[in-house]
């Protein structure tokens, strides 16, 4: 850092298992990659190449080689995943984590309807090939699963040999573990909570409000994904009470009293 300050949360070190900070690029450009990696790279762990976004992408390869040689897990959206698998073609989805030098792929569901047990068995396929992240959750709004079945879930995921869990919410944090108007689904984040070991959750959460919901609750080695490129170190200074949203959170009790609105 900087300079110092005292009552800094401490954080974390990559490579981390807790306090992950997963990043969507939506389509940056080499330049751009660039850029974010000289700002952003120590506080990112997991970069997520959005959606369908590497089936357009120029110079995908590169960019890939330019983010793994700053260490970061670099996967294709699981929406990808699920494009490959509606057409038949889960040998040549392998092929392409191959082809591309990717050091980890997400295993989803969101957008097709897939049995639970095909699902975990393209985990098990999977974890001998690449690191494993796999998503529970629906994109589709509106659409509620009950509490245990997003516990069962994620736990056999976990089980099959996913490294984490994620809880979806989509890009616009509107799905999944949030209600349409971006508020946290409470009893579901709880239940869930109370029955996954939290340091195996990426909680999905796009929104600064979000964010610093899961912080408040967690605290700042929370796993989040679903972070904007330009909203990474925005994000750690929340992590860090260098924020208004968490000032006071990580100060002593004396001081948090002192300077209480």
């Amino acid at each position: 850092m900087n300079f110092e300050l005292d009552h800094i949360p401490l954080r974390n070190e990559r490579p981390r298992q807790e306090g992950i900070t997963m990043v969507m690029d939506k389509g940056l450009s080499l330049r751009q990659a660039e850029d974010f990696i000289e700002v952003s790279a120590p506080y990112t762990d997991l970069l997520k190449l959005g959606f369908g976004t590497s089936y357009l992408t120029s110079n995908l390869k590169e960019k890939i080689k330019l983010y793994k040689a700053a260490d970061l897990q670099v996967y294709v959206g699981g929406t990808l995943f699920e494009a490959f698998i509606a057409r038949g073609k889960f040998d040549d989805f392998r092929k392409l984590v191959d082809d591309y030098g990717l050091n980890c792929v997400e295993v989803s569901d969101g957008s097709i309807v897939l049995p639970h047990d095909e699902k975990l068995e393209y985990i098990r396929k999977l974890t001998d090939q690449v690191t494993v992240v796999s998503e529970v959750g629906s994109k589709e709004a509106g659409l509620i699963i009950h509490p245990s079945i997003w516990i069962s879930m994620m736990n056999s995921e976990l089980e099959a040999g996913s490294w984490k869990v994620i809880a979806e919410a989509r890009e616009g944090g509107n799905v999944g573990i949030f209600r349409s108007s971006g508020n946290a689904h409470t009893m579901l984040v709880n239940k869930i909570l109370d029955n996954v070991p939290q340091k195996h959750v990426i909680w999905e959460a796009p929104k600064k409000e979000q964010q610093v919901y899961f912080i408040k609750l967690l605290g700042s080695n929370v796993n989040l994904g679903n972070i904007a490129v330009n909203e990474v170190i925005p994000l750690e200074t929340l992590r860090l009470g260098l924020r208004g949203d968490t000032f006071l959170d990580f100060l002593p009790e004396d001081i948090q009293k002192e300077h209480e609105v």
